[in-house]
């Protein structure tokens, strides 16, 4: 099992290319790219020249000896409203080819739940089959897996996350494999899993190695979306880390942990990204130890 994390929070305060070399220092093997501020038409990634941005950026990961694994799509996925539809659609796309000159395997596209969940269950079923269906093409195209990922709402009514799309193993793993297609994965976000209460261990051995192909590890308070380092607030990293090597999981551990980072002055980023390392080394020591 290979450990990654995303750029986020290092590459939106110092850049991409400062972020690829602290967390190549701090011993991680691959990179989870983050193309977060696509969605406000920000970044390199929108600019005329971003496939020689692209090249040059796989050209640092070689240089330094670090790949990139795993990559995450603009998001939100739909919002019913022009033009953020149209472009973000292109965004999506886009990522899914830099991704693949990056030699990212999986990219996370979020399912589309703009609207209540509990309401409107039967359209956004639909709306998410029609999703990822129509992602395949591209997935052929530039060799990528699209992984669809649990998501959570919040009930601002009753000041509570509630579920949403793929918040449940059951319609998580309907829904895959209702498109049916080995290039439309899972992604198991750990965190989100506790904040609508799912046992993120019973989520895990009810996917199983063949829906399961890759992960958002990060820790949370059961009440809020902390998206912290694990061993910060609440979860069982032990059971969960034990399900992984129970089911044979084939994929990566990929943190997505950055707010751990956000406090740190600029100066000691890299040694709290190497903390996080070492973590994410005794995780994978946990799951390996359950291998059957």
């Amino acid at each position: 099992m290979k450990l990654s994390t995303q750029t986020d929070i290092i590459a939106a305060r110092l850049g991409d290319e400062a972020a690829v070399r602290i967390l190549a220092a701090a011993g991680y093997d691959c990179i989870d790219w983050s193309f977060f501020p696509m969605r406000n038409t920000e970044g390199p990634w929108c600019q005329d020249n971003w496939r020689e941005y692209a090249l040059t950026m796989r050209a640092l990961q070689d240089e330094l000896g670090i790949t990139a694994n795993q990559a995450h799509a603009p998001f939100p996925t739909l919002l019913d409203e022009e033009p953020y539809d149209s472009t973000v659609w292109n965004w999506i796309i886009r990522s899914m080819e830099v991704s693949s000159i990056l030699g990212v395997r999986n990219i996370v596209v979020h399912p589309i739940h703009h609207i209540p969940y509990a309401k409107n269950k039967k359209l956004l079923w639909d709306m998410n089959v029609e999703l990822y269906r129509k992602l395949i093409p591209y997935c052929e195209k530039f060799n990528i897996h699209v992984c669809a990922e649990n998501m959570w709402q919040y009930d601002n009514d009753r000041g509570c996350i509630i579920d949403s799309v793929c918040s449940t193993p059951e319609e998580f793993c309907t829904l895959l494999d209702e498109v049916n297609s080995p290039w439309i994965v899972g992604c198991l976000d750990i965190g989100h899993c506790a904040l609508v209460g799912q046992d993120p261990a019973d989520f895990i051995r009810a996917m199983g190695p063949d829906r399961l192909k890759a992960l958002h590890v990060h820790d949370v308070d059961y009440k809020q979306d902390n998206h912290t380092m694990p061993f910060m607030q609440k979860l069982d990293w032990e059971s969960v880390f034990a399900a992984l090597g129970e089911i044979g999981y084939t994929g990566d551990l990929t943190f997505e942990a950055d707010n751990f980072l956000r406090p740190f002055p600029t100066e000691l980023l890299p040694d709290a990204a190497a903390l996080m390392v070492k973590t994410g080394r005794y995780l994978i020591s946990r799951a390996e130890a359950n291998r059957k």
